[in-house]
């Protein structure tokens, strides 16, 4: 699931007058989204401290 898909399923529920507010499944579409998002970022090097 990817961010477009989970606007996807936001519109269609929001236009078709169901709930798209928290616990519902378009709110949980978008979380898995964000989470997927997240889990493919590349790690940034933040080994060096400041001086």
């Amino acid at each position: 699931m990817n961010k477009d898909d989970a606007a996807r399923i936001q519109a269609a529920q929001a236009k078709g007058g169901k709930d798209v507010g928290a616990g519902s499944f378009p709110a949980r579409a978008q979380s898995a989204a964000d989470k997927n998002a997240n889990a493919n970022k590349q790690p940034t090097n933040n080994s060096e401290k400041p001086k």
